[in-house]
């Protein structure tokens, strides 16, 4: 693909066409996937991520400057998502017994945390119930059955792209619906 074509096609991926979304997030995915994989090792991370950091590209292609390479863009993206991770990952990591007063109050929930704090589930859960038969699949998959990205595909009988693009959609319409949603009763 020459510079104009790949030019024309984030045009149409800006103007949320999805077949050209898609078609981009073809193009790259083996080269940002094979990027990640080389620093994190590990496929199911690797996949995760890969799917995170096609979701912000999507969300910020309106920041691509033209002038640069976009895949150089989209391996910048990569590279500071692989950071978070890494980043996440070493929160998760510290001595555990480090701050145990602090996490036992942390957790140490009132009745009416509690209570909040199922309402919330309830909402997230009735929100999730409001999509799409397709989206209720993928997250239910993904999040609750945890299921790889290959395994998902195998299961719904379509391919491994067409999975990795439904879950990033899937996690982009359930954000934006928590989003709305979360003032609504205050």
């Amino acid at each position: 693909m020459n510079d104009e074509q790949l030019f024309l096609l984030i045009q149409k991926a800006k103007e949320k066409d999805q077949k050209a979304q898609t078609k981009l997030i073809n193009i790259f995915w083996v080269d940002v996937f094979a990027f990640v994989m080389k620093k994190v090792k590990d496929e199911n991370d690797a996949d995760e991520i890969t799917v995170n950091v096609f979701s912000k590209v999507l969300s910020k292609l309106d920041m691509y400057d033209p002038h640069f390479q976009f895949k150089t863009w989209v391996l910048t993206i990569a590279q500071n998502t692989v950071i978070d991770f890494w980043r996440k990952r070493s929160r998760e990591n510290q001595d555990p017994t480090e701050n145990l007063d602090e996490v036992k109050n942390q957790f140490a929930k009132s009745p009416e945390e509690l209570m909040i704090s199922n309402e919330e589930q309830k909402k997230i859960i009735k929100t999730i119930e409001s999509l799409d038969a397709n989206y209720q699949d993928i997250i239910r998959l993904r999040f609750f059955e945890e299921k790889s990205i290959k395994e998902i595909a195998e299961e719904l009988g379509i391919s491994v792209a067409n999975t990795k693009v439904r879950v990033m959609r899937a996690k982009k319409v359930l954000a934006e619906l928590l989003k709305n949603n979360e003032f609504d009763d205050h």
